[in-house]
């Protein structure tokens, strides 16, 4: 099985093949590509495979900025549907399983204040990845491939800012594991810190199966507000554990990407991961 390690290393030769790709295209060759990495084209052909199990040429394609509309056009979540085929927050994502409760809005307006929070920094599959949980679950993941690991660090602990934070990876990695798919199916618990109203739009994110995506616009209606898109996007934005609460999934109505809270390039190489996956 592939490390973490490695895992994040390969993850970081994508990122800078995804500027190449961005600037040249589907017509970027896999020679160019290997020549500006630095490596034999069978070496290059060999990282990728091991990473998303296709081609560079196929990762391209999925990396294309028309993925995104090709993935509405083809893949696109209707919430409603999702729900009542019982994919919710008990349903089966990214080959593991989740366990989740939300923090009562008292105990969110009091912004953290007597709760600890554990925290590590582990390898991903998408760079240093930065983990938060308390004695209930994880309730914070971040990428600092775009960000750097100082601003995601801030980023997190400025949602709590009352809690007590404590540096403990090793409380933490069995949840991570299973997390990052290098441990078994065991359910993954989370703890969902935020507002009733976010709550309400990462509940709806959890419904969308790995390899589909859905729009803003059909989160709103999901919760009930269909009126309410933008600030559906301010939710979707807030997640603060990215990956397992698939805010990537979210896309605007046209087949744009929306924003990423950890950089686009982090958003791009999920979608494209879990596109490659799903057809592996």
């Amino acid at each position: 099985m592939t490390s973490q390690h490695e895992q994040s290393y390969h993850f970081g030769v994508m990122r800078r093949a995804i500027d190449l790709i961005d600037a040249g295209g589907e017509g970027m060759t896999l020679d160019r590509l290997a020549a500006e990495m630095g490596m034999s084209a069978a070496h290059f052909q060999r990282l990728f495979s091991a990473w998303v199990g296709v081609s560079p040429k196929r990762y391209q394609q999925y990396l294309t900025l028309g993925h995104a509309k090709a993935l509405l056009h083809d893949r696109c979540t209707l919430l409603e549907a999702a729900d009542a085929a019982g994919l919710s927050g008990t349903g089966r994502l990214h080959d593991l399983f989740l366990r989740w409760e939300a923090m009562s809005p008292g105990d969110f307006a009091r912004k953290g204040a007597g709760l600890t929070v554990y925290w590590g920094w582990f390898d991903s599959p998408f760079g240093p990845a930065l983990v938060m949980g308390t004695d209930k679950g994880i309730c914070g993941i971040g990428f600092a491939s775009e960000t750097g690991e100082t601003a995601a660090m801030a980023d997190l602990t400025g949602r709590w800012p009352q809690a007590h934070f404590v540096q403990a990876p090793e409380h933490l990695r069995p949840w991570v594991d299973r997390a990052f798919g290098t441990h078994g199916p065991d359910t993954t618990p989370l703890h969902l810190m935020g507002a009733p109203f976010q709550i309400k739009v990462w509940e709806a994110l959890l419904t969308i199966p790995s390899g589909h995506v859905t729009t803003y616009s059909q989160i709103a209606q999901a919760i009930g507000h269909p009126k309410a898109v933008r600030a559906v996007g301010t939710a979707v934005g807030r997640n603060p554990i990215s990956l397992l609460i698939p805010c990537h999934r979210a896309l605007r109505k046209s087949g744009g990407l929306g924003g990423y809270h950890w950089g686009l390039p982090v958003k791009r190489g999920i979608l494209a991961w879990e596109s490659a996956r799903a057809e592996a």
